[in-house]
């Protein structure tokens, strides 16, 4: 069984306006330099989106977002900076932007497998609650 790691963690933020402040969580980015893991998913809730921005350009928005698990992976296809390190991605990524796309503040974690927590920071902080049933 691998060993508990700690890991840094992001949440991946679509801010239309800027100036109004208001946010749609629309991925998470997971760092882990012990295991060598530097890894995103996207899953944009257009209609989440939309009810904050009718306009926004949703071209331009999946075409950015798309950019970061490429920048994750690195390499040629990621353009120059999937040529940094590891460690040089992860904080080019976690930067403070004043963009369309934004983190937020990296946070910390501990895991067995900091790959699967990416799964549960998605159901925690990106996709929208289920209702619960009754019974």
């Amino acid at each position: 069984m691998p060993a508990r790691c700690s890991f840094d963690y992001a949440i991946v933020r679509v801010v239309p306006r800027v100036e109004r402040e208001e946010f749609v969580n629309a991925g998470a980015i997971v760092f882990c330099h012990e295991r060598e893991l530097l890894v995103a998913r996207i899953e944009l809730d257009v209609g989440r989106l939309l009810a904050i921005s009718p306009d926004v350009d949703l071209g331009f928005v999946r075409r950015h977002l798309d950019a970061i698990p490429r920048v994750c992976a690195g390499g040629p296809h990621a353009g120059p900076i999937g040529e940094l390190t590891l460690r040089e991605r992860w904080h080019w990524l976690t930067s403070p932007k004043s963009t369309v796309l934004q983190t937020s503040p990296p946070h910390v974690g501990v895991s067995d497998d900091p790959a699967a927590a990416l799964e549960r920071l998605l159901d925690t902080m990106v996709r929208a609650p289920r209702p619960r049933s009754r019974g």
